[in-house]
């Protein structure tokens, strides 16, 4: 069954174009997978992002990271920062099961690399967290090796949105948060480019709350005939991921993902101190070999006033990716018993 997303309650987002899915694997070669675990006490998952078809550490792909706010757990970054590449898939879970799932993505690719014949020494494995503690008994850390593996083999191009995989238990702006994603399609010169991004939503509060310029959240409470908080606390994460097949170096990448940081206000986040707010981005359209044999590598890279576009269309597709992983996800409860009502509820 097709899923229903934000588009369909008539929530248009920018002027850009979509991609065909208007997913982040509208970008060639990318897919994503899920694993879910529902159980009485265990609301939570994995979700794993596949940049490319090939062997990712023969061959790493351009890449970037910036944290708006370092409330996190995240793994893998200072490497990302460091040389500019990813040569792993990235894996999303709860914030307790990040060794776990890094453990998992050695395993993975050792075993890929064995296979191809490349000798590995050293790994940069890339997980994002959010806490999903309140629909999740996280100190179980129920997310093993073979969830992570599960999700590696399901990836595909057409994933599911909402309350799956690592959205499974997060809440987000006193909603269902969940897994989601859009894109944009961006002409440069005669060339189309797509930036794809995806989100694990778990940040703000109801009272901010806002829909494509409608403050959704203010008339909720207001329906709930209950009292705006005293104090609005942005609480939780967000972990955002930027895909693109735009040739960029891994310094024109940070700028763009700088941007996702305008679709999070456009929602009514404003990052609070409790917010782990998180942007990793890769680029496939430059590879860079593995190995110290290659001296010098030829790169392409827009110039600098061509990014223009790319900021815009990354802020419009950040915050639609934030309403897909409400829109989509289903109702639920708290461990307290609190229950949890969905953004299509209110739309």
């Amino acid at each position: 069954m097709k899923q229903k997303r934000i588009e369909e309650a008539g929530i248009h987002v920018g002027v850009f174009p979509r991609g065909p899915l208007n997913k982040i694997t509208d970008v060639p070669g990318v897919r994503v997978g899920h694993a879910t675990i529902r159980e009485a006490q265990h609301h939570t998952g994995v979700t794993v992002v596949m940049p490319c078809e090939d062997n990712m550490f023969a061959n790493k792909l351009t890449a970037a990271s910036f944290v708006l706010n370092g409330f996190g757990k995240t793994q893998g970054l200072v490497q990302i920062d460091e040389l500019g590449t990813l040569e792993t898939p990235i894996a999303l879970t709860n914030t307790l099961n990040v060794g776990k799932v890094h453990d998992a993505l050695v395993t993975y690719m050792a075993e890929r690399c064995e296979q191809d014949g490349i000798q590995m020494q050293s790994l940069n494995p890339v997980v994002g967290e959010c806490n999903d503690s309140s629909m999740n008994a996280i100190c179980d850390r129920p997310v093993t090796g073979a969830h992570v593996l599960e999700a590696i083999r399901s990836a595909c191009r057409d994933f599911e949105e909402g309350d799956v995989g690592a959205g499974c238990g997060t809440i987000c702006h006193g909603l269902k948060g969940g897994i989601g994603s859009a894109s944009r399609v961006i002409t440069i010169g005669e060339r189309e480019y797509v930036l794809g991004v995806l989100v694990q939503s778990n940040h703000g509060c109801l009272e901010e709350l806002t829909v494509n310029g409608r403050a959704l959240g203010r008339e909720i409470i207001k329906k709930r005939e209950q009292a705006p908080e005293a104090e609005p606390t942005d609480r939780g994460s967000i972990m955002m991921l930027v895909a693109t097949d735009l040739p960029v170096t891994d310094r024109q990448l940070r700028r763009i993902l700088k941007r996702c940081a305008a679709g999070l206000a456009r929602g009514g986040s404003y990052y609070g101190h409790g917010s782990g707010d998180v942007m990793i981005g890769f680029s496939t359209a430059n590879r860079v070999p593995h190995g110290g044999e290659h001296r010098v590598l030829t790169y392409q890279a827009v110039t600098e006033h061509s990014l223009e576009m790319a900021f815009r269309a990354t802020s419009e597709a950040t915050h639609e990716a934030v309403l897909n992983s409400m829109y989509c996800a289903h109702a639920g409860r708290k461990l307290d018993g609190t229950p949890v009502e969905t953004l299509a509820d209110y739309l």
